[in-house]
């Protein structure tokens, strides 16, 4: 067993948390921006920018995956255009991180902006009578008070990022050493009857999917402690 575990390629694992901290990032702030200006809009316009905004996490991935090669496919409008830039997303291992960022991107903003209105709007006005400037309220205090919620949505979104697989296997397909993640590689391992193979992978899935759950509860722990205090 060890000597056949001694053969198995690391990439996938090495290939999916690239992809995932990418995306987490680009979620990061992309979550924090549409759900601090949504969060403020009028409630009719608020409500249809909310259901565009989350539509991809209730949609199946390969839906999402299905939407995404109609817009970047290698015969689309966008995606020629972008190939005289030397970019394509089809069959790159960045395709996987466009993917991984649009099932990702409705975790953190439901959760960012949840915080968002659960802020005490009486701390930036305040920030605002002693000349503060919007940009240092936003970063400096709001931010801050609302980095529990923010803190949760970034690690769901980067275990979803992670464990994807739908739009993933639509956009980049599976090749070794090149855009093969856990899922796709879990996905191949098992149709060619490589049980082996597929329970390690299982295995390893299992084990930061973990990590990534006592990470959330932690932090729920933490803003409950904060709440009472």
């Amino acid at each position: 067993m060890f000597a056949y575990l001694s053969t198995i390629s690391l990439y996938p694992l090495w290939n999916s948390l690239r992809i995932a901290a990418i995306a987490g990032v680009l979620v990061f702030f992309a979550g924090i921006l549409c759900a601090y200006y949504v969060a403020r809009l009028p409630r009719v316009i608020k409500g249809i920018l909310d259901v565009i905004l989350t539509l991809p996490m209730v949609l199946p991935p390969t839906v999402c995956g299905y939407f995404l090669l109609l817009v970047f496919g290698a015969k689309r409008p966008l995606g020629i255009f972008l190939q005289q830039f030397g970019i394509r997303f089809v069959m790159t291992w960045y395709g996987g991180v466009l993917s991984a960022f649009v099932v990702a991107f409705p975790l953190m903003y439901r959760t960012a902006r949840g915080a968002f209105e659960s802020f005490d709007e009486n701390l930036a006005y305040s920030g605002q009578t002693l000349g503060l400037s919007n940009t240092y309220i936003f970063w400096r205090i709001r931010i801050p008070a609302c980095r529990q919620g923010i803190l949760a949505g970034v690690v769901l979104a980067f275990a979803r990022a992670l464990g994807e697989y739908g739009a993933t296997s639509m956009l980049i397909g599976y090749t070794p050493g090149r855009t093969a993640t856990i899922s796709t590689t879990v996905y191949q391992l098992w149709r060619t009857n490589d049980e082996m193979g597929a329970f390690f992978w299982v295995a390893v899935n299992l084990v930061i999917s973990a990590v990534v759950l006592l990470a959330v509860n932690l932090l729920e722990r933490r803003q409950k402690k904060a709440v009472k205090a």
